[in-house]
């Protein structure tokens, strides 16, 4: 129901709203795929969604609240890590999640009208166990590795309700988030 061509163009804005949104600036990051996810041995997932008429698209971003994972999540919103509080780093990743699939869905508009995204939620990692029951059309998990970071382990699962067939060139996937501007 999802072609290759679409399959590749989930993967492709996946991996880029990535790249902006988990991975510092000035810091290179290696995306790879993984099959199983049972070498995936964070605790929880934030799980966010998009939606539209053709398609519901889920991402699900796996951490473990330690010392690794809170020092990233501070680096990235520029404070200390001893400053980040429990519930300092909740928002901070379930922000990140947002903004990653936020620039997911914006990406995703040039192709689909009338998309919705939710809200973040926290959950526990064995729900992840029971994806294949959503009548999953295309579902990818990645490993994200980069310098002073844990590695970190995302899921793509993207449920069709129609054909799906569009395509991103190398164009597209560079499109910037834009900047803020002040009057």
């Amino acid at each position: 129901m999802i072609s290759q061509s679409a399959k590749d163009g989930f993967d492709t804005l996946l991996r880029q709203a990535l790249r902006t949104g988990l991975v510092p600036a000035d810091t290179e990051a290696e995306m790879s795929v993984i099959d199983d996810i049972a070498a995936i041995s964070e605790k929880k997932m934030v799980v966010l969604t998009v939606s539209s008429y053709l398609f519901r698209l889920m991402v699900m971003f796996y951490f473990t609240p330690d010392a690794a994972t809170k020092a990233h999540f501070a680096r990235l919103n520029r404070i200390a890590p001893e400053e980040m509080s429990d519930q300092v780093f909740m928002d901070a990743i379930a922000e990140c999640g947002n903004l990653c699939c936020g620039i997911l869905n914006r990406d995703l508009g040039r192709f689909f009208p009338h998309l919705g995204m939710s809200t973040p939620n926290v959950i526990d990692k064995n729900c992840a166990a029971y994806l294949q029951t959503l009548n999953v059309g295309h579902l990818r998990h990645l490993a994200v590795d980069m310098p002073q970071a844990p590695r970190f382990h995302i899921t793509l699962c993207v449920s069709a309700y129609a054909e799906m067939d569009f395509a991103v060139s190398e164009e597209e996937a560079d499109v910037g988030t834009g900047e803020l501007e002040l009057f």
